[in-house]
């Protein structure tokens, strides 16, 4: 409480209804806000256990988020092998440290220095969450005034390769290339993209982007190629499995990235990876022929300085693969009274202003289709969390955004599934009249599960949907119980003009998209069954179905 009573006069307070949205929203007000910082707030014992996925979520994603945590007297921590003393006493510390930068337990007043050396340890380097447990009595202590500075440890970086070298080694090899591919990621900063992107966009090679990095760039560039990944575009996972060159900005190739067979991830390439993290460089896969340890923002600036040849012939055929691939593929199903989710992303796209923010959700279809249809452009922020893939980030998510860019509109995108995880924060929308438009993708459960299900155990169905022990809400209803408009996802789409006067109003909107409960989601990484007779998965380049042959002898003449 005394936390709370000196945030109250300093900074804005944002009240929510349950501590895991508070995670989630300042994680997604940090990625969107270019100048603010937000923080969350928690009370000991349920406060940090209710926040801990939020802080999950942000370690796998290697973001910013700082938790500051309540907690009983000193004289009251649990000693001597007891469970607890104080009251909903709980070693927040060690439940955390695993997924935090840094994490410490205060119970007597500290300096100043070594408060903002904490929070700063987040911001550094690799980025992830930092929680500060706060007993009660030093809540309460008066200030302690100490001027020597702090020294935390916390994860740090070893020495990084001058940023000039690193530059004229890249520049080498590109001389050298035939078919060179710059695939840049997350860990390129926005800002440092958006300054460099005329002259990204003005490059004769092809450029790529992971998904949490899509947002670097605009889909409209003519060199701008798409997202690989194993939910990723097939035309991005043919190209970057058919470069002679790869190089690497800021992003660390985890396996959602490479996919499981990555040991033919860009076979064809000489592959260059610019990394802030040592760790992620040496981690054993995929093949790395030229790791550097470096900023890759400090990397990438520099780098433009250089005059790179262009190449016609390889940007032709890259294009010319695009042409030929459909975002949404001729072998999905949507039956008659529902809505493509690839066709929605693809409409949505279109009718979406320069300015917007993309949430879609972190999991389920919601996200994979967002993966390989969404067609961010302009400024546009695409802010997602899969790499925990909890249900439920997008609502708070896109609270978090609202707050953050209160002048742009915020699409949501979430499953009736994930959207119920957080249902409550409606609450805070409401109250707060924030300007998102929230469309729930209604196919009646959790798409993964009954299609696992289906595939796997001969359609032996449990908890998958309202038919096997689900429920959900009347979602019209629902938004009425917060004053919040709906309707259902109209016949004419973004072309209905009262539709359209709804999405351009101020405030919140809810809007229900029957999505089919049989739809089919391809192409994707599936398993094949090799020589030896073991299942292994399939390169990126091999995602189902098949093409027909003649086609891939014209778009895979180098894989």
């Amino acid at each position: 409480m005394h936390l709370i009573d000196s945030a109250r006069t300093r900074v804005k307070c944002v009240p929510v209804v349950h501590e895991v949205a508070a995670g989630i929203a300042v994680e997604y007000f940090n990625q969107v806000s270019n100048a603010e910082h937000a923080f969350a707030l928690v009370t000991a014992g349920p406060g940090l256990t209710n926040i801990v996925t939020a802080m999950a979520g942000a370690w796998l994603q290697h973001r910013n988020l700082l938790v500051i945590g309540g907690q009983v007297k000193s004289t009251d921590l649990m000693s001597g092998g007891i469970r607890q003393r104080g009251i909903q006493e709980i070693d927040g510390v060690s439940i955390v440290s695993s997924i935090c930068k840094f994490a410490m337990r205060i119970e007597r007043p500290v300096s100043e220095h070594i408060l903002k050396a904490a929070v700063q340890a987040g911001m550094e380097g690799r980025k992830g969450p930092v929680f500060l447990e706060i007993c009660l009595d030093a809540q309460g202590a008066p200030p302690f005034i100490n001027t020597s500075r702090a020294n935390l440890s916390s994860r740090a970086n070893t020495t990084q390769s001058d940023s000039s070298s690193a530059a004229n080694e890249i520049a080498l090899c590109m001389a050298t290339a035939q078919r060179p591919v710059w695939l840049i990621g997350a860990g390129i900063d926005r800002t440092i993209a958006r300054r460099l992107r005329n002259q990204l966009e003005g490059l004769g090679f092809p450029l790529l982007t992971t998904w949490h990095g899509s947002d670097r760039l605009s889909s409209r560039s003519s060199n701008y190629f798409g997202r690989p990944e194993t939910w990723g575009q097939r035309t991005a996972n043919l190209i970057i499995n058919q470069a002679d060159l790869l190089v690497v900005f800021g992003a660390r190739l985890g396996l959602q990235e490479t996919g499981f067979n990555w040991q033919e991830y860009a076979a064809n390439a000489h592959v260059i990876q610019v990394e802030i993290d040592d760790a992620e460089l040496h981690k054993g896969h995929p093949r790395i022929d030229k790791p550097i340890l470096a900023d890759a923002n400090v990397v990438l600036a520099k780098i433009m300085d250089e005059k790179f040849q262009t190449f016609p012939e390889w940007m032709s055929y890259c294009a010319e693969i695009r042409d030929e691939l459909s975002l949404n593929e001729p072998w999905n199903e949507t039956r008659e009274q529902y809505v493509s989710p690839y066709d929605f992303y693809i409409n949505s796209s279109a009718f979406s202003s320069a300015d917007d923010v993309w949430i879609p959700a972190s999991s389920g279809g919601a996200n994979s289709v967002a993966i390989q249809a969404l067609q961010q452009w302009g400024n546009q922020i695409v802010v997602c969390d899969d790499g925990l893939a909890s249900m439920g980030y997008g609502l708070a998510g896109a609270i978090g955004a609202a707050f953050a860019a209160p002048n742009k509109r915020i699409w949501l995108v979430e499953g009736d599934g994930g959207f119920s995880q957080n249902l409550q924060e409606l609450a805070t929308v409401a109250v707060n009249k924030l300007n998102i438009k929230m469309f729930i993708f209604a196919n009646d459960g959790y798409g993964s599960i009954r299609t696992t299900q289906k595939n796997y155990f001969g359609g032996s169905y449990l908890g998958c949907d309202t038919k096997t022990g689900l429920g959900f809400p009347n979602w019209h209803t629902l938004a009425d119980a917060y004053g919040i408009p709906s309707r259902a996802f109209p016949a004419k789409g973004f072309d209905d003009p009262e539709f359209g006067q709804a999405m351009e109003a101020p405030g919140p909107f809810l809007v229900v998209v029957p999505i089919d409960p049989e739809q089919t989601y391809w192409p994707k990484i599936t398993s094949r069954v090799t020589e030896s007779g073991s299942m292994a998965s399939n390169p990126l380049y091999m995602m189902s179905p098949d093409l027909p042959k003649e086609l891939l002898s014209r778009i895979g003449r180098y894989l």
